[in-house]
Order: structure tokens, then sequence, then C-alpha cells
């Protein structure tokens, strides 16, 4: 009763009119909050020594190219990124510590340049023990199909797909857009369930040739 006493009041009152709220558009002033962001970007001993190698193609980008400000921490041993007040964009710090990450797990310092130049570049992560469990000479054995005699066949997939594709261990990390990621982790995939490279190399080329059609 009480509710239709209510609905019956609002009607004998009249319509009330809703307006659709509008929100401008918030400034890049506004949107960039007062505190300084950091990331922290932990380094593995085995990356120590490329890290000093390359440090300024490191540096030069991140502090000239996102405006960040990056430190090595002794200590700690991570990569600091920290925004400064010349930081235009929000995601730059994002940016650079995908940068920073994707060196730090073995890429080519030339490869992870185009995680900053470029918007749709992602970085993947999985284990072979993720697909399959293996151990011992299955184990090495799947990583030598993965990888091909001289490296021919992680480079036939990379190019095949245009990923870049680092084998540290167990690991496999890719470097690419999400729907080559996609082509390339199915390739590996099919090697490490014990597929012949042959048959792998065809029906990758048949999916990546659809895939440049359709674009």
């Amino acid at each position: 009763r009480r509710v239709r006493e209510a609905v019956v009041s609002t009607q004998s009152t009249g319509d009330v009119s809703f307006k659709k709220p509008s929100f401008p558009p918030i400034s890049k002033e506004k949107l960039k909050s007062g505190n300084n962001e950091m990331r922290k970007v932990p380094i593995p001993p085995h990356r120590y020594t490329p890290l000093k190698e390359n440090w300024m193609k490191l540096y030069t980008p991140i502090v000239e190219q996102l405006k960040l400000q990056v430190r090595f921490n002794v200590k700690t041993r991570t990569v600091e990124l920290k925004t400064s007040p010349e930081t235009q964009d929000v995601g730059s710090i994002q940016k650079a510590a995908d940068f920073v990450k994707a060196f730090t797990l073995g890429f080519d310092i030339d490869d992870c340049l185009a995680l900053v130049r470029l918007d749709d570049l992602f970085l993947e992560t999985f284990e072979i023990a993720d697909v399959k469990t293996l151990k011992g000479d299955h184990l090495a054995r799947a990583i030598g199909r993965i990888a091909g005699k001289g490296g021919r066949t992680k480079f036939t997939i990379e190019n095949v797909t245009k990923t870049r594709i680092v084998l540290a261990d167990s690991k496999i990390h890719i470097l690419g857009s999400f729907q080559n990621m996609r082509i390339a982790r199915t390739a590996i995939c099919n090697l490490i369930l014990g597929s012949p490279p042959a048959k792998v190399y065809g029906k990758m080329r048949t999916v990546a040739s659809r895939m440049s059609e359709r674009f």
C-alpha cells in the first residue's frame, strides 16, 4: 500500500523531467594526479652486463621521448621510473616499464624500442609445463623442436608471424601484436605437443596469409 501511495503521490505532483548528465572531457593537466607515479622493474643477475652496455639506448627514449625520470638503484637492483612535470602522456610510465621489462626478459634493445613507438604491441610469457607436463629428455626435446637446428624453426615462426620470441629454459616470451602473438603461440604449442615442424609451418603460413588478406 505504501508503495502504491508513493506512486500515486508522484503522479499527482506531475512528471519529473530528468536531464541526461553531461561530463566535459578532462584536460591532461587535471588527469595527471598531484603525486608523481613511480614504477620499479627488477633486473635479474644475468642481465646486469647487457644493461650496463645498453644503458644509453634504454635511457635516451625514456627521457627524451616519454619525458620520464629514470635511474638504476644499485642497492635494490631495480630500474626506477618516475613521472616528471614535463610528462605529457599518462600512459608513458607503463610504456617505459614494458620497455625495460622486455629488455630484462632477453629481447634485443631495437625490438624493445617498438614498445615505446607503437601502441598495439604486447608481451606474453608462458611455460612449456602450461601446455604439457614434460620432464628430463622429453622437455629438452620439446625445447629443441621449438628452436630447431641452428634456431631455424624459431626464426621461421618469427618471420612468418612478425613477432619476436625468446626461449629462456622452459619459459617462452613473445613480443608482438595480439593477433600475431596468437598465431605464434599456437605454432609453439603444436611443436610442444609433438607435431612435425613441416606441418606446423603449413598451418602457420595459411593462417598468416588469411590474416594479411583480412586487413
